[in-house]
C-alpha cells in the first residue's frame, strides 16, 4: 500500500474517524441510555487519545528522539525490544 500524502485526504481520513467514532458512540447510548455510560464512554476516549499521544509524541520528542514510529504495531515492537536489550 502507498503512503497517504494528498493534505484533502488526510484531512478526510481524521473527519472519517471522527464521524466513525460520534457514530459509534451515538448507536450505543440510544441502545443503552444511560449517563454512567456516557461518562465511562468519555474517559475511555480522552484515555486512549492522551496514550497515543504518549506512545508518539512523548516517546519520539522527549524519551527517544531517533526513533520515529510507523503504528501503534511499531510502538509495542520497539517497548518489547527495550525491554529485551535491558
Amino acid at each position: 500500500m502507498r503512503e497517504l500524502k494528498s493534505k484533502q485526504m488526510l484531512y478526510l481520513k481524521g473527519g472519517l474517524f471522527v464521524a466513525l467514532g460520534f457514530l459509534a458512540v451515538a448507536i450505543a447510548l440510544v441502545r443503552y441510555p444511560d449517563w454512567q455510560l456516557a461518562g465511562l464512554i468519555a474517559i475511555a476516549i480522552w484515555a486512549f487519545c492522551r496514550a497515543y499521544y504518549f506512545a508518539f509524541y512523548v516517546i519520539e520528542h522527549y524519551v527517544d528522539p531517533g526513533y520515529k514510529f510507523a503504528g501503534l504495531g511499531a510502538f509495542v515492537r520497539y517497548c518489547l525490544e527495550r525491554r529485551s536489550n535491558k
